[in-house]
């Protein structure tokens, strides 16, 4: 989800100021899409250069308030309306990580694959918890939306462990046992010395 198409989604419910659309917007997203006050400000000042938001005065705080311009009623609209395609999501900086590491003198591709399916599995053990601490049903839309989000997590989580397991199996395959290190290789290399990031 874009940052501008969100706040949109917010300001279709009616006229908001910064910080009220940053704290809605991390409710809606269950916290998991932090936002500093400088990108909901940046946001909400293209949005205004794009006719898509009006600022409407301010409120008795000074607070500026925006309201949804009809053109942005329409593209949030259109937002909805349009799937989301893998090409539009951002890189999975995962596959890039064990792609590398195939193809890199030295690094232990294994014990990479292992390293990430232990944290993997640790996260999904914590957002199980999440979930079964949450009420079975939700009291309001807020809570609703946290509860998809936080599904749409543990699904994606139970996706990449499994995916690790298949690269686990694939690289025991495809690639000889790494020998030991005679010295040179990455895994030599102390952690964020020179020789590591090179």
């Amino acid at each position: 989800m874009s940052i501008r198409h969100g706040l949109l989604a917010l300001l279709a419910r009616g006229p908001r100021y910064g910080y009220q659309l940053r704290a809605e917007f991390e409710t809606s997203t269950g916290a998991t899409w932090p936002l500093n006050i400088g990108q909901v400000y940046s946001t909400l000042s293209r949005l205004e250069r794009d006719e898509m938001v009006t600022r409407v005065g301010a409120d008795d705080e000074g607070r500026f308030v925006y309201r949804i311009t009809p053109a942005g009623e329409r593209d949030v609209l259109r937002w909805f309306a349009t799937p989301i395609a893998r090409a539009d999501r951002p890189r999975d900086e995962l596959a890039i990580k064990l792609a590398m590491a195939v193809t890199t003198p030295g690094v232990d591709v294994r014990q990479v694959v292992q390293t990430q399916r232990t944290a993997s599995l640790r996260a999904l053990q914590d957002l199980t918890r999440l979930k079964a601490e949450a009420p079975r049903e939700p009291a309001d839309q807020g809570d609703t939306a946290w509860r998809l989000v936080l599904e749409s997590m543990i699904f994606q989580t139970e996706a990449e462990v499994r995916w690790l397991d298949h690269c686990e199996s694939f690289v025991a395959r495809a690639l000889p046992a790494a020998p030991p290190a005679a010295g040179g290789g990455l895994e030599d290399a102390p952690s964020g010395s020179e020789e590591a990031r090179r």
